[in-house]
Protein backbone atom coordinates (compact mmCIF):
# COMPACT_ATOMS: atom_id res chain seq x y z
CA UNK A 1 0.00 0.00 0.00
CA UNK A 2 1.66 3.88 -1.10
CA UNK A 3 2.08 5.85 1.97
CA UNK A 4 -0.97 8.57 2.38
CA UNK A 5 -0.03 11.95 1.60
CA UNK A 6 1.00 14.17 4.63
CA UNK A 7 -0.21 17.65 3.60
CA UNK A 8 1.04 21.01 5.39
CA UNK A 9 -0.82 22.39 7.63
CA UNK A 10 -1.23 26.16 7.64
CA UNK A 11 0.44 27.82 10.23
CA UNK A 12 1.63 31.88 11.10
CA UNK A 13 4.89 30.62 10.70
CA UNK A 14 4.82 29.24 7.21
CA UNK A 15 5.46 33.53 6.05
CA UNK A 16 8.73 34.67 6.37
CA UNK A 17 8.80 38.26 5.65
CA UNK A 18 11.72 39.86 4.70
CA UNK A 19 13.62 43.02 6.40
CA UNK A 20 12.61 45.77 4.58
CA UNK A 21 9.36 44.20 2.82
CA UNK A 22 7.26 47.02 3.72
CA UNK A 23 9.30 49.59 2.12
CA UNK A 24 9.62 47.63 -0.84
CA UNK A 25 5.93 47.67 -1.31
CA UNK A 26 5.26 51.66 -0.89
CA UNK A 27 8.21 51.64 -3.89
CA UNK A 28 5.73 49.44 -5.89
CA UNK A 29 2.69 51.41 -5.03
CA UNK A 30 4.06 54.44 -6.02
CA UNK A 31 5.60 53.36 -8.97
CA UNK A 32 2.06 51.80 -10.36
CA UNK A 33 0.62 55.34 -8.98
CA UNK A 34 2.91 57.13 -11.00
CA UNK A 35 2.65 54.41 -14.27
CA UNK A 36 -1.10 54.86 -13.93
CA UNK A 37 -1.06 58.68 -13.78
CA UNK A 38 0.78 58.50 -17.74
CA UNK A 39 -1.65 56.04 -19.08
CA UNK A 40 -5.03 58.24 -17.69
CA UNK A 41 -2.92 61.35 -19.31
CA UNK A 42 -2.79 59.55 -22.62
CA UNK A 43 -6.46 58.35 -22.22
CA UNK A 44 -7.99 60.98 -20.51
CA UNK A 45 -9.43 58.46 -17.87
CA UNK A 46 -7.67 56.27 -14.64
CA UNK A 47 -7.81 52.83 -15.32
CA UNK A 48 -7.04 49.81 -13.67
CA UNK A 49 -2.97 49.41 -12.87
CA UNK A 50 -3.45 46.06 -14.31
CA UNK A 51 -5.80 43.92 -16.30
CA UNK A 52 -7.43 47.09 -17.75
CA UNK A 53 -8.82 46.31 -21.17
CA UNK A 54 -11.93 44.15 -19.90
CA UNK A 55 -12.98 41.23 -22.40
CA UNK A 56 -16.67 40.09 -20.52
CA UNK A 57 -18.45 41.12 -17.41
CA UNK A 58 -20.56 38.06 -15.95
CA UNK A 59 -22.48 36.61 -13.94
CA UNK A 60 -23.18 33.00 -12.85
CA UNK A 61 -22.87 30.81 -10.01
CA UNK A 62 -20.35 28.87 -8.00
CA UNK A 63 -21.75 25.26 -7.17
CA UNK A 64 -19.26 23.46 -4.37
CA UNK A 65 -18.99 19.89 -5.07
CA UNK A 66 -20.63 16.84 -3.31
CA UNK A 67 -18.43 14.32 -1.60
CA UNK A 68 -15.34 16.21 -0.84
CA UNK A 69 -12.63 14.64 1.49
CA UNK A 70 -11.44 15.83 4.57
CA UNK A 71 -8.88 17.79 3.24
CA UNK A 72 -10.81 19.83 0.75
CA UNK A 73 -13.42 20.66 2.49
CA UNK A 74 -12.03 24.07 4.10
CA UNK A 75 -12.96 27.93 3.67
CA UNK A 76 -16.22 28.54 0.70
CA UNK A 77 -15.42 25.04 0.04
CA UNK A 78 -16.76 23.14 3.25
CA UNK A 79 -20.08 21.94 2.33
CA UNK A 80 -21.92 21.37 -1.19
CA UNK A 81 -23.65 24.83 -1.78
CA UNK A 82 -23.94 27.12 -4.42
CA UNK A 83 -22.76 31.31 -4.69
CA UNK A 84 -23.77 33.75 -7.11
CA UNK A 85 -20.90 35.38 -8.77
CA UNK A 86 -19.94 37.95 -10.52
CA UNK A 87 -16.21 37.37 -12.91
CA UNK A 88 -14.52 39.82 -14.74
CA UNK A 89 -12.05 38.24 -17.82
CA UNK A 90 -9.30 41.01 -19.22
CA UNK A 91 -6.34 41.15 -20.68
CA UNK A 92 -3.15 41.77 -18.79
CA UNK A 93 -1.43 45.45 -19.64
CA UNK A 94 -2.53 48.03 -17.04
CA UNK A 95 -3.83 50.01 -20.17
CA UNK A 96 -6.17 49.50 -23.22
CA UNK A 97 -3.97 48.26 -26.40
CA UNK A 98 -4.94 46.70 -29.56
CA UNK A 99 -5.00 42.69 -29.09
CA UNK A 100 -2.00 42.44 -30.94
CA UNK A 101 0.04 43.40 -27.81
CA UNK A 102 -1.49 39.66 -26.07
CA UNK A 103 -0.13 39.31 -22.87
CA UNK A 104 -1.48 37.16 -19.91
CA UNK A 105 -5.28 37.50 -19.14
CA UNK A 106 -7.16 37.38 -15.97
CA UNK A 107 -10.31 36.08 -14.89
CA UNK A 108 -11.56 37.54 -11.77
CA UNK A 109 -14.32 35.63 -9.69
CA UNK A 110 -16.07 37.86 -6.51
CA UNK A 111 -18.65 35.15 -4.65
CA UNK A 112 -21.76 36.45 -2.83
CA UNK A 113 -23.16 35.49 0.19
CA UNK A 114 -19.43 33.84 2.20
CA UNK A 115 -20.01 33.28 6.02
CA UNK A 116 -16.43 32.90 8.26
CA UNK A 117 -14.43 35.32 9.53
CA UNK A 118 -12.73 37.71 7.15
CA UNK A 119 -9.54 39.58 6.83
CA UNK A 120 -9.24 42.75 8.86
CA UNK A 121 -10.75 45.93 6.69
CA UNK A 122 -12.90 43.17 4.56
CA UNK A 123 -16.55 43.92 6.47
CA UNK A 124 -18.74 42.53 3.02
CA UNK A 125 -19.45 39.08 2.67
CA UNK A 126 -18.11 38.24 -0.67
CA UNK A 127 -14.82 36.08 -1.27
CA UNK A 128 -12.54 37.30 -4.14
CA UNK A 129 -10.31 34.43 -6.67
CA UNK A 130 -8.11 36.80 -8.54
CA UNK A 131 -6.37 34.53 -11.24
CA UNK A 132 -4.85 35.09 -14.42
CA UNK A 133 -2.83 32.39 -17.08
CA UNK A 134 0.18 30.81 -16.16
CA UNK A 135 0.95 28.75 -12.82
CA UNK A 136 3.35 30.60 -11.86
CA UNK A 137 4.27 34.50 -11.33
CA UNK A 138 7.59 35.86 -13.35
CA UNK A 139 8.92 37.29 -10.58
CA UNK A 140 8.91 35.69 -7.26
CA UNK A 141 8.56 38.21 -4.63
CA UNK A 142 7.72 41.97 -4.11
CA UNK A 143 11.79 42.83 -4.33
CA UNK A 144 12.07 41.07 -7.68
CA UNK A 145 9.08 42.55 -9.28
CA UNK A 146 9.90 45.92 -8.26
CA UNK A 147 12.96 45.53 -9.99
CA UNK A 148 11.79 44.78 -13.21
CA UNK A 149 9.43 47.69 -12.42
CA UNK A 150 12.34 49.57 -12.26
CA UNK A 151 13.86 48.03 -15.48
CA UNK A 152 10.62 49.04 -17.15
CA UNK A 153 10.50 52.35 -16.11
CA UNK A 154 14.25 52.95 -17.14
CA UNK A 155 13.49 51.63 -20.79
CA UNK A 156 10.92 52.65 -23.08
CA UNK A 157 8.31 52.62 -20.50
CA UNK A 158 4.82 53.89 -20.88
CA UNK A 159 6.21 56.46 -24.38
CA UNK A 160 6.74 52.87 -26.28
CA UNK A 161 4.48 52.72 -29.77
CA UNK A 162 1.67 50.26 -29.51
CA UNK A 163 3.00 48.61 -32.83
CA UNK A 164 6.67 48.13 -31.11
CA UNK A 165 4.73 46.53 -27.85
CA UNK A 166 2.84 44.10 -30.51
CA UNK A 167 5.78 43.77 -32.08
CA UNK A 168 7.74 42.60 -28.25
CA UNK A 169 4.52 40.70 -27.21
CA UNK A 170 4.60 38.22 -30.54
CA UNK A 171 8.23 37.99 -30.49
CA UNK A 172 7.90 36.60 -27.11
CA UNK A 173 5.15 34.28 -28.04
CA UNK A 174 8.03 32.50 -30.95
CA UNK A 175 10.45 32.55 -27.69
CA UNK A 176 8.22 30.97 -25.76
CA UNK A 177 6.99 28.10 -28.17
CA UNK A 178 10.53 27.60 -28.97
CA UNK A 179 11.19 27.44 -25.33
CA UNK A 180 8.28 24.57 -24.64
CA UNK A 181 9.65 22.77 -27.33
CA UNK A 182 13.05 22.11 -26.08
CA UNK A 183 12.15 22.28 -22.19
CA UNK A 184 8.44 20.88 -22.72
CA UNK A 185 7.42 23.66 -20.61
CA UNK A 186 6.47 27.65 -20.67
CA UNK A 187 8.53 30.26 -19.78
CA UNK A 188 6.73 32.53 -17.26
CA UNK A 189 8.11 35.76 -18.46
CA UNK A 190 7.79 35.19 -22.32
CA UNK A 191 4.48 33.85 -21.66
CA UNK A 192 3.61 36.45 -19.25
CA UNK A 193 4.91 39.18 -22.61
CA UNK A 194 3.67 36.96 -25.32
CA UNK A 195 0.80 34.37 -24.49
CA UNK A 196 -0.60 32.65 -27.18
CA UNK A 197 -3.30 35.09 -28.81
CA UNK A 198 -6.09 32.03 -28.52
CA UNK A 199 -9.51 32.13 -27.56
CA UNK A 200 -10.52 32.93 -23.74
CA UNK A 201 -12.64 30.95 -22.71
CA UNK A 202 -9.92 28.15 -23.86
CA UNK A 203 -7.52 29.70 -20.74
CA UNK A 204 -6.67 27.86 -17.42
CA UNK A 205 -6.76 30.64 -14.89
CA UNK A 206 -4.18 30.41 -12.17
CA UNK A 207 -3.93 32.05 -8.24
CA UNK A 208 -0.02 31.82 -9.36
CA UNK A 209 0.94 32.59 -5.63
CA UNK A 210 -0.18 30.40 -2.69
CA UNK A 211 -3.12 30.94 -0.32
CA UNK A 212 -4.51 29.43 2.96
CA UNK A 213 -6.86 26.81 2.28
CA UNK A 214 -8.36 26.51 5.84
CA UNK A 215 -6.39 23.94 8.21
CA UNK A 216 -3.76 24.06 4.87
CA UNK A 217 -2.01 25.70 1.95
CA UNK A 218 -2.83 25.82 -1.43
CA UNK A 219 -3.15 27.12 -4.96
CA UNK A 220 -6.13 27.41 -7.13
CA UNK A 221 -7.10 26.95 -11.13
CA UNK A 222 -10.43 27.41 -12.97
CA UNK A 223 -10.18 24.91 -15.94
CA UNK A 224 -12.11 25.15 -18.92
CA UNK A 225 -14.64 22.11 -19.01
CA UNK A 226 -17.62 22.99 -21.49
CA UNK A 227 -17.61 21.11 -24.92
CA UNK A 228 -18.54 24.32 -26.67
CA UNK A 229 -15.29 25.62 -24.87
CA UNK A 230 -13.55 22.83 -26.26
CA UNK A 231 -14.79 23.00 -29.88
CA UNK A 232 -12.57 26.95 -29.61
CA UNK A 233 -9.72 24.75 -30.15
CA UNK A 234 -6.16 25.83 -28.63
CA UNK A 235 -5.12 27.68 -32.05
CA UNK A 236 -4.09 30.91 -32.17
CA UNK A 237 -6.58 33.85 -33.45
CA UNK A 238 -6.79 36.32 -35.92
CA UNK A 239 -5.15 39.51 -35.03
CA UNK A 240 -5.56 41.35 -38.15
CA UNK A 241 -7.60 43.86 -39.00
CA UNK A 242 -9.65 44.28 -35.01
CA UNK A 243 -8.17 45.59 -32.22
CA UNK A 244 -11.10 44.14 -29.53
CA UNK A 245 -10.82 40.20 -31.17
CA UNK A 246 -10.62 38.58 -27.74
CA UNK A 247 -13.35 41.04 -26.47
CA UNK A 248 -15.69 40.53 -29.68
CA UNK A 249 -15.01 36.90 -29.77
CA UNK A 250 -15.70 36.32 -26.21
CA UNK A 251 -18.80 38.56 -26.25
CA UNK A 252 -20.31 36.83 -29.11
CA UNK A 253 -19.73 33.60 -27.64
CA UNK A 254 -21.74 34.07 -24.41
CA UNK A 255 -25.13 35.07 -26.71
CA UNK A 256 -26.01 31.88 -26.74
CA UNK A 257 -23.52 29.25 -25.02
CA UNK A 258 -22.77 28.77 -21.50
CA UNK A 259 -19.15 28.65 -20.10
CA UNK A 260 -17.95 26.33 -17.67
CA UNK A 261 -14.44 26.39 -15.57
CA UNK A 262 -13.82 23.72 -13.17
CA UNK A 263 -12.50 24.87 -9.96
CA UNK A 264 -9.14 22.84 -8.73
CA UNK A 265 -7.11 22.95 -5.30
CA UNK A 266 -3.66 22.16 -5.16
CA UNK A 267 -2.31 21.00 -1.84
CA UNK A 268 1.03 21.72 -0.39
CA UNK A 269 3.17 18.84 0.81
CA UNK A 270 6.64 19.88 0.89
CA UNK A 271 7.55 24.13 1.50
CA UNK A 272 10.75 22.95 -0.51
CA UNK A 273 9.82 22.07 -3.09
CA UNK A 274 6.46 24.31 -3.12
CA UNK A 275 7.47 27.17 -1.57
CA UNK A 276 5.36 29.72 -0.71
CA UNK A 277 7.80 32.70 -0.38
CA UNK A 278 8.79 32.56 -4.08
CA UNK A 279 5.71 32.51 -6.84
CA UNK A 280 7.99 31.87 -9.50
CA UNK A 281 8.63 28.19 -8.40
CA UNK A 282 6.17 25.71 -10.21
CA UNK A 283 4.34 23.32 -7.40
CA UNK A 284 5.35 20.06 -8.98
CA UNK A 285 2.24 18.37 -9.64
CA UNK A 286 3.51 14.53 -9.91
CA UNK A 287 4.08 15.13 -6.21
CA UNK A 288 0.21 17.02 -5.39
CA UNK A 289 -2.16 16.75 -8.39
CA UNK A 290 -4.74 19.78 -9.08
CA UNK A 291 -8.32 18.27 -7.28
CA UNK A 292 -11.65 19.26 -8.65
CA UNK A 293 -13.73 21.14 -5.85
CA UNK A 294 -16.13 23.45 -7.54
CA UNK A 295 -17.72 24.53 -10.67
CA UNK A 296 -18.17 27.68 -12.15
CA UNK A 297 -20.91 28.32 -14.18
CA UNK A 298 -21.34 31.07 -16.67
CA UNK A 299 -24.47 31.06 -18.58
CA UNK A 300 -25.76 32.62 -21.73
CA UNK A 301 -25.94 36.45 -21.86
CA UNK A 302 -24.88 39.72 -22.50
CA UNK A 303 -21.49 39.93 -21.69
CA UNK A 304 -21.13 43.98 -22.13
CA UNK A 305 -24.25 45.76 -21.63
CA UNK A 306 -23.36 49.44 -21.29
CA UNK A 307 -24.80 49.51 -17.35
CA UNK A 308 -22.90 46.35 -16.31
CA UNK A 309 -19.75 47.63 -18.20
CA UNK A 310 -19.82 50.74 -16.37
CA UNK A 311 -20.34 49.52 -12.63
CA UNK A 312 -17.64 46.63 -13.18
CA UNK A 313 -14.91 48.82 -14.52
CA UNK A 314 -15.44 52.24 -13.01
CA UNK A 315 -16.90 51.39 -9.71
CA UNK A 316 -16.57 47.50 -8.83
CA UNK A 317 -13.42 45.96 -7.78
CA UNK A 318 -11.89 42.52 -7.07
CA UNK A 319 -8.92 42.15 -4.73
CA UNK A 320 -7.12 39.65 -3.07
CA UNK A 321 -7.78 41.51 0.55
CA UNK A 322 -11.63 40.39 -0.23
CA UNK A 323 -11.05 37.22 1.69
CA UNK A 324 -12.22 34.94 4.56
CA UNK A 325 -9.44 34.36 6.76
CA UNK A 326 -9.18 30.50 5.92
CA UNK A 327 -8.27 32.16 2.12
CA UNK A 328 -5.72 34.45 3.37
CA UNK A 329 -3.25 34.97 0.80
CA UNK A 330 0.55 34.06 1.35
CA UNK A 331 3.64 35.02 0.33
CA UNK A 332 5.84 37.94 -0.86
CA UNK A 333 4.02 38.78 -3.66
CA UNK A 334 0.58 38.12 -1.88
CA UNK A 335 1.93 40.49 0.62
CA UNK A 336 2.46 43.18 -2.03
CA UNK A 337 -1.15 42.33 -3.60
CA UNK A 338 -2.83 43.11 -0.28
CA UNK A 339 -1.74 46.70 -0.01
CA UNK A 340 -1.09 47.43 -3.41
CA UNK A 341 -4.35 46.62 -4.70
CA UNK A 342 -6.55 48.89 -2.49
CA UNK A 343 -3.94 51.44 -2.79
CA UNK A 344 -4.13 52.13 -6.50
CA UNK A 345 -8.41 51.13 -6.48
CA UNK A 346 -8.62 54.48 -4.21
CA UNK A 347 -6.47 56.35 -6.23
CA UNK A 348 -8.29 55.33 -9.48
CA UNK A 349 -11.45 56.81 -7.92
CA UNK A 350 -10.25 59.79 -6.45
CA UNK A 351 -9.20 60.61 -9.89
CA UNK A 352 -12.43 59.19 -12.03
CA UNK A 353 -14.66 60.90 -9.03
CA UNK A 354 -16.06 57.47 -8.84
CA UNK A 355 -17.26 55.98 -5.57
CA UNK A 356 -15.73 52.91 -3.72
CA UNK A 357 -18.40 50.20 -3.88
CA UNK A 358 -18.74 46.73 -2.84
CA UNK A 359 -22.00 44.88 -3.59
CA UNK A 360 -23.75 43.09 -1.27
CA UNK A 361 -25.56 40.60 -3.57
CA UNK A 362 -25.52 40.17 -6.96
CA UNK A 363 -28.51 41.84 -7.50
CA UNK A 364 -26.64 45.08 -7.29
CA UNK A 365 -24.71 44.34 -10.25
CA UNK A 366 -26.32 46.19 -13.70
CA UNK A 367 -27.88 43.51 -16.02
Amino acid sequence: MPSPVSYIRYSDAIEQVPAGEDATIDAIIASMTHESEKVAARQHHTVRASHAKASAFLKGELRVLDGLPPELRQGVFATPRSYDVAVRMAQGPGEHLPDSVHTHRGLAVKLFGVDGDRLPGHTDTTQDFVLATGPVFPNGDAASFLTAMRGLEAGAGGTMPDAVKSAVSATSGVINTVVKAVTGSDSPLMDFFGHTPRHPLTDCYYSQAALRYGDYVAKIVAVPVAPEQDALGRDAMDLHGNPDVFRDATVAYFRDRPAVFEIRVQLCTDLGTMPVEDASVPWPEDESPYRPVARLTLPPQDALSDARRLFMDDVLSFRPGHSLAAHRPLGSLMRARLRTYPALYAFRQRQNGSPQVEPKSLADIPN
